[in-house]
């Protein structure tokens, strides 16, 4: 293990890996759920959104950030919604400042209370590397078990953003998603995604890279092993009936979330998985 003095810190109270690279990028990963909640980019500001009526502690889920979901995605089978990875509290394998990055390596193994939810033996490592105006967030899954068993994943992250009104993401026109606003599947023709009501989309086999633009920002989206991509804001009647979320929150942020959810991974005995988010500040 390796651990350099000072990254252990707390975050918004909460136990946490605070990461600083030598350029002045940041970022801080809670124990609780392997969850980053923070990342500035060199010189910039805030580009994740973490909800201040967030909830944190035991068996709790934390608003904003990058929740890591697995092995369900949302109700999709019979597990709690989004499985039991953000609710759990996870080690801290690595944690280091290099000479020109910082990153931090998280690990969860299953226990007596996963294998009462799901009866499999698996290891997840969480690996987050920050530099410049870049953040990678790998997610790997082996199975250490003598049993095969299948998965979904998905890193649901929080982009935070002025206003989620003026906000455009490129890049998915002409795919087809599935619409869970309209209960159907559906293409989107349009050549940028605006947000003017509520949006829950998965979209199937969608490319890389997105680009997101909010105003003078720019931010693009790649993935490598995540084949789906959600897009999610709840909009002001669903964000009411979330006590975690500011009646104004959901102007705050738009969830870009790369996802392994139309054909969930199979894993052998012994086998392993491996799926990255990169963000690119501009």
């Amino acid at each position: 293990m390796s651990i350099e003095a000072g990254l252990l810190q707390t975050y918004a109270g909460q136990p946490a890996v605070v990461l600083r690279a030598p350029d002045g990028a940041s970022a801080a990963v809670l124990l609780h759920g392997g969850q980053l909640v923070s990342w500035i980019p060199a010189g910039g500001g805030e580009r994740l959104f973490l909800s201040e009526r967030a909830r944190y502690g035991a068996g709790a889920s934390v608003r904003g950030g990058v929740p890591v979901i697995f092995p369900q995605f949302n109700e999709r089978g019979p597990l709690p919604r989004h499985g039991f990875a953000r609710n759990r509290p996870w080690q801290v394998v690595r944690a280091e400042a290099g000479v020109d990055d910082a990153l931090a390596v998280l690990q969860l193994v299953d226990d007596e209370a996963t294998r009462a939810l799901w009866p499999h033996s698996f290891a997840l490592e969480l690996t987050v590397c920050i530099r410049g105006d870049r953040l990678d967030v790998e997610l790997a899954v082996g199975n250490s078990g003598a049993e095969a068993f299948a998965f979904m994943a998905a890193l649901h992250t929080y982009l935070r953003v002025a206003e989620v009104e003026a906000v455009r993401l490129s890049g998915l026109g002409g795919r087809r998603f599935e619409d869970f606003t309209a209960g159907r599947l559906r293409t989107d023709d349009e050549p940028a995604l605006s947000v003017e009501a509520e949006v829950d989309r998965i979209y199937f086999n969608a490319p890389s890279p997105l680009e997101l633009a909010d105003g003078p920002r720019r931010l693009l989206i790649e993935s490598v092993n995540f084949p789906d991509t959600v897009v999610w804001n709840p909009w002001q009647e669903k964000s009411a009936e979330l006590a975690d979320l500011a009646p104004s929150d959901f102007r705050r942020f738009l969830c870009v979330e790369a996802a392994l959810i139309g054909a969930p991974a199979s894993l052998e005995a012994g086998g392993h998985w491996w799926g990255r988010q990169t963000l690119i500040a501009g």
